[in-house]
This record gives structure tokens, C-alpha cells and sequence, in this order.
């Protein structure tokens, strides 16, 4: 049943006890049992959950099983907010912004921290500012031991807000020009991609911050890489994709290293890769959130669509699966509806999860890609799933 459905039900039920109480009076009355309010708990986060954001106006981020297409809960936020995971599966984490009179007033900058297993709130940490920007992974992210939190920022200058988890509390704001998409790097703190094509890497725990900077490995201008990416937490490696539909590989460190990129065009069998001369039609990766990797098997997942350079923001209308340790297209999956959004669950029986502008959510299995359910409104943003131990 959809969830319109299901709230337009429960909406006549509660108008028709009432009819029914008005009706008989009294003695009706005395027969109804007086209601008795309780609060369910959820499990701990599971591999087989989607959590996805409500998108570019609607607040929220709705927990859905898979499995079931059944939504599970909602995680509270406020406009243009960014979530994230504790890693040991007892918060989520939202870095959001709030006004004291709702569009106006007071402005207040907080990473606000929920129980799991019943959605409380438990404490608020104060940052002195955040980036006001949605769809966006790589904006907010957790160390790997769940100690720190990354927060990035632009006012005027980039910067990244360093949280400590454990405390409880804002410690300090790194200034890091020109670069931005956050990638966990547990050697020394985090990475980020850089405007001049690098990979900057940012070591936190000394008393002044260093940042050391790679060699440039992508044009930010003529090429630039999706900021929605992934990062394998087990491998320590981060896949990224640019525009033309070059992959890249970099294992994370203190100096990371970054493979030479390959062409997702010439993993399909097609003569000429990504090109980016004007009125050229080809196949292109595109959507706000493009690509998602299965990290147990190593099965990269990336929405494409026929098109021109520079339509990186039209939906996929389908999925090419590329096998990262062969690098070939192992399977192309046809769309029945255009979707903007990819993300793919890392159990052992993964199921794929699109959503499109308009809100409607589609679950496919990632094996067959038949899909099992559909679910209208389960959010327009971002989706997150729950990375491997």
C-alpha cells in the first residue's frame, strides 16, 4: 500500500470513531477502550536499510528495510541538512542549521545527535558556521573510529569543522582553500578533492594542523569528478567518477596513492570514451548521487543516460554494473522511470535503491535487477546506507 494511502486511512478510521462517538452518546462511549500510548523501538541500523533524505524542500530522513519496502522511521532534521552514521550503530548524526524564528532571527550551527533505537534527541553540539548546501555526501562525514566528526564549510573562505564525538563538542575549525568533497582517511584525519585537480590530506591531531597536497590527477574545469563517491572503509580505498565517466581508485594514507583512471565507455565495449565536444551524443553518467559500490564484491553501480557533455544532472535511464577488479560492464539494467539517486545495500544478498526528483522510491534486487518494491514519496536526496564493519 502507498504511504498516502495508508495516511488518508488512518485519517477517515480516526474521523469514523469519532462519528460513532457523537452518535451513540454515552453508553457508546463507555464500550471504547481508552487508548494506551507507548513508543516502538527499532533495531540498531542494519545493512539491509535505506535512509534517505527528503530532498531540496522536504525535511527528514525516512528509514525504509529493503527487504519489506516498509519504512521503519524518520530521523529528524531541518532544511538543507547532512546526515551521517556513528560507525558503531548507536547515533545518527545530523550536521544541520537552524533560525530562532524559523526563516529569520538567531542562527544556530549544530551537528544534533539521535539515539538509534528510538530516535531521541541526545545532545546538540554547537560549530561557530556550516555550508547551507544539499545532495551532498562528502559535506559531513565520521572518522572510521567514530572519534571525530568532519563538517565543511564556506563562509567565505573552505573550511572543515572538526568535531570530537567522544567530548561532545566543536574543537576547531582547519581553513582549507580551495577544496572541498570530504573523504575519511584514518591515518592522519581526512582528505578532499582541491580545485587545481589534487588530492589535499589533512592531518588533524597535530596542535597546527598540515595539509600535503598530491600531485593534480583530474581537470576541476574540462573534467571534473562527482562529488557524490565512495569510500570502502574495510580497503581503505576511495572510488570517484568524473563527468565523462573516468574512474578512479585512491588508497587512503598519509600520502594517498591514486590509480590511473579507466573509461566506463570502454569497460562497455564502445570504441569512443566520454568525450566532451560539443553536440556529441554518447552515454554519460549522471544524476545528483551517480554510482555506488558493493564492496563485498566489488561491483560498482553507476546511473547513465544518453546525452551531451555537461548533462551530468539528467537521471540515469539505466544501470551499468562494472566489475572494479576486471574493470568491464558486467550487466546493463534498462529503467522503467528515469532516476536521479543510486545507492546499493552491502549485505551479502544487496538490493538497489533509486529514487527520482519527484520523491518515488524503487528498490531492485542487485543481482537479477527485478524489482520488488515501489514507494511513493519516500524522499527526493540523498541516499545513505550502512557501511560494512
Amino acid at each position: 500500500m502507498k504511504l498516502a494511502e495508508t495516511r488518508l486511512l488512518a485519517s477517515c478510521a480516526a474521523l469514523a470513531l469519532l462519528a460513532i462517538a457523537s452518535i451513540g452518546g454515552p453508553a457508546v462511549a463507555q464500550d471504547v477502550e481508552s487508548e494506551t500510548s507507548d513508543v516502538l523501538k527499532l533495531e540498531p541500523p542494519r545493512p539491509e536499510w535505506a535512509f534517505v533524505d527528503g530532498g531540496f524542500m522536504v525535511d527528514g530522513t525516512a528509514i525504509f528495510d529493503t527487504k519489506t519496502g516498509k519504512m521503519k522511521g524518520m530521523v529528524n532534521s531541518s532544511h538543507l541538512a547532512d546526515f551521517a552514521f556513528d560507525p558503531a550503530g548507536k547515533y545518527y548524526y545530523v550536521s544541520e542549521t537552524i533560525w530562532s524564528k524559523g526563516n529569520r532571527g538567531t542562527r544556530q550551527d549544530m551537528v544534533t545527535v539521535y539515539y538509534t533505537v528510538d530516535l531521541k534527541l541526545q545532545t546538540e553540539i554547537f560549530m561557530p558556521d556550516r555550508i547551507l548546501v544539499g545532495e551532498r555526501k562528502q559535506n559531513f562525514i565520521v572518522s572510521d573510529d567514530g572519534k571525530w566528526g568532519f563538517v565543511y564549510n564556506l563562509s567565505p573562505a573552505s573550511s572543515v569543522n572538526v568535531i570530537d564525538f567522544a567530548k561532545r563538542k566543536f574543537v576547531k575549525t582547519i581553513e582549507l582553500p580551495g577544496c572541498a568533497a570530504l573523504i575519511p582517511n584514518s591515518a592522519v584525519g581526512f582528505s578532499a578533492l582541491c580545485s587545481d585537480g589534487s588530492m589535499a590530506t589533512v592531518t588533524v591531531a597535530a596542535a597546527k594542523p598540515t595539509i600535503a597536497h598530491s600531485a593534480p590527477f583530474f581537470s576541476a574545469t574540462e573534467d571534473p569528478i562527482f562529488e557524490n563517491f565512495a569510500y570502502d572503509k574495510a580497503k581503505q580505498e576511495t572510488v570517484m567518477m568524473s563527468y565523462t565517466g573516468l574512474i578512479y581508485t585512491a588508497k587512503m594514507g598519509a600520502t594517498p596513492t591514486i590509480s590511473a583512471p579507466w573509461s566506463i565507455q570502454t569497460a562497455a565495449g564502445y570504441a569512443n570514451a566520454g568525450q566532451t565536444k560539443p553536440l556529441d551524443v554518447a552515454w554519460y553518467p549522471g544524476g545528483r548521487q551517480p554510482m555506488a559500490v558493493h564492496r563485498l564484491s566489488g561491483k560498482l553501480y553507476v546511473l547513465m543516460h544518453m546525452g551531451e557533455y555537461w548533462s551530468h544532472k539528467a537521471p540515469g535511464t539505466e544501470i551499468w554494473v562494472v566489475d572494479l577488479a576486471s574493470k568491464k560492464v558486467a550487466k546493463r539494467i534498462v529503467l522503467h522511470e528515469p532516476a536521479g539517486h543510486i545507492e546499493v545495500t552491502q549485505g551479502k544478498e544487496p538490493k538497489i535503491f533509486l529514487n527520482d526528483e519527484h520523491g518515488n522510491g524503487v528498490v531492485l534486487d542487485a543481482e537479477t535487477g527485478k524489482e520488488d518494491h515501489k514507494i511513493e514519496g519516500a524522499g527526493a536526496g540523498v541516499i545513505h546506507v550502512l557501511s560494512p564493519a
